[in-house]
């Protein structure tokens, strides 16, 4: 399964609809294609994806919002009831009598569902959410699908106008009211979205591991380190480290790792073992804050590995939030970079439609102010260096 395009509105703490498009929105040449991957073909025409978006903006911008939508977005696809993800405070501030309207769109296996389609289908699943009680409800859902033929072009593969529904919520008179109707549609075409977010990570950095970690990895993280290897039976854990021409050390809990390993190398082993494990599935890895620990070039590294067709073959997608305009530069492109901003509630937009042109260098038009909104008020600025020189002075 793979996200084309997710479309959000009535969400309180967004100003106006928010949209994130998953397919490229540029014309893609083939030097561009080397750093992209094919979402699905029709006919001889490839509708291709970036395999990394960045959502950039000032402190308190929202670039965490649009992430924590994005993954409850997904969560929900894979029919986890909407009271238990984690990312539900999105609808904080909902009232009883109003309604938020998620449209995802996404690419799947169809065949158990609609027949048509050969196999594989474009779908639109249309959600209206509700509260009740302070308790997420789903009022409304429907789900439409269509075949993927040669004669589907970029201008309509996302027109559902005339697309009679193939799922309907009033069907499913034992589903619970939190539940989306995609259980059924997973379960019967065996289908799911693979997601991993690191969300809870972002202020939290203790490493995790279900087994050995890769000696290549340690390698790129800490030189210094022979093996970090991890052991579980039942409820107990033996974490076994060792550093070179040191004796090996027996842990049993994973926060002791923080007195012996740097935070960078913390933070990277559990990036990168997501990474890792997205390349093999197709799935998405979301982390808010790459940049956390992290010097520039490590954080560039992992941008390139998803760029890096040889190393992503499956067409996992890295969708990432960032403070520092430079790593922009990263990309070729403009059509993988948001800008959140922050005015009177959460907008989101795409560099494409700012700067039409990729050769500008993207990380000064973000600093300079030219994209608007994109750079601390000058007024404030001031107002705060006054401020410190006040108080120094009465000090």
């Amino acid at each position: 399964m793979k996200l084309l395009k997710i479309r959000a509105c009535g969400i309180p703490l967004f100003r106006d609809t928010c949209e994130i498009d998953f397919l490229a929105l540029q014309r893609v040449t083939a030097e561009d294609a080397e750093s992209m991957s094919t979402a699905f073909t029709a006919g001889a025409q490839a509708f291709t994806q970036n395999n990394v978006l960045a959502m950039i903006g000032i402190n308190a911008s929202g670039k965490t919002t649009v992430l924590k939508l994005i993954t409850f977005v997904c969560r929900m696809l894979n029919q986890e009831p909407l009271n238990r993800i984690d990312c539900a405070e999105i609808f904080d501030g909902l009232e009883e009598n109003q309604c938020a309207t998620l449209e995802t769109y996404f690419y799947a296996n169809s065949s158990a569902t609609f027949l048509p389609a050969g196999g594989k289908a474009i779908n639109l699943l249309k959600t209206v959410i509700s509260k009740k009680e302070d308790k997420l409800l789903i009022v409304y859902e429907t789900l439409q699908t269509k075949a993927i033929t040669a004669e589907l072009r970029k201008k309509n593969v996302l027109d559902f106008e005339h697309v009679e529904i193939n799922l309907s919520r009033q069907f499913n008179e034992y589903l619970l009211d939190d539940v989306s109707i995609m259980v059924a549609f997973n379960k019967r075409n065996n289908e799911q979205i693979l997601v991993s977010d690191m969300l809870q990570y972002t202020n939290v950095n203790q490493l995790y591991l279900a087994e050995d970690c890769p000696l290549e990895l340690i390698a790129f993280f800490d030189p210094s380190i022979e093996y970090l290897s991890c052991k579980k039976e039942n409820k107990d854990i033996s974490i076994r480290l060792k550093f070179k021409e040191k004796k090996e050390l027996v842990l049993n809990q994973f926060s002791d790792l923080n007195r012996y390993l740097s935070s960078g190398t913390i933070k990277g082993i559990n990036t990168f073992l997501k990474a890792i494990n997205v390349f093999k599935t197709g799935g998405y890895l979301i982390v808010d804050e790459l940049e956390n620990h992290f010097n520039r070039e490590i954080v560039s590294t992992l941008i390139r590995l998803f760029m890096d067709r040889t190393v992503n073959r499956t067409g996992a997608m890295l969708i990432f939030s960032t403070h520092y305009p430079e790593l922009l530069d990263e990309f070729e492109r403009n059509d993988n970079i948001y800008i959140i901003r922050n005015r009177k509630g959460v907008s989101i937009e795409n560099l494409s439609n700012l700067l039409k042109r990729n050769d500008i260098k993207k990380s000064e038009a973000y600093q300079s102010g030219l994209l608007e909104g994109t750079a601390p008020m000058y007024e404030a600025y001031m107002a705060l260096k006054k401020s410190l020189i006040r108080t120094g002075r009465e000090g």
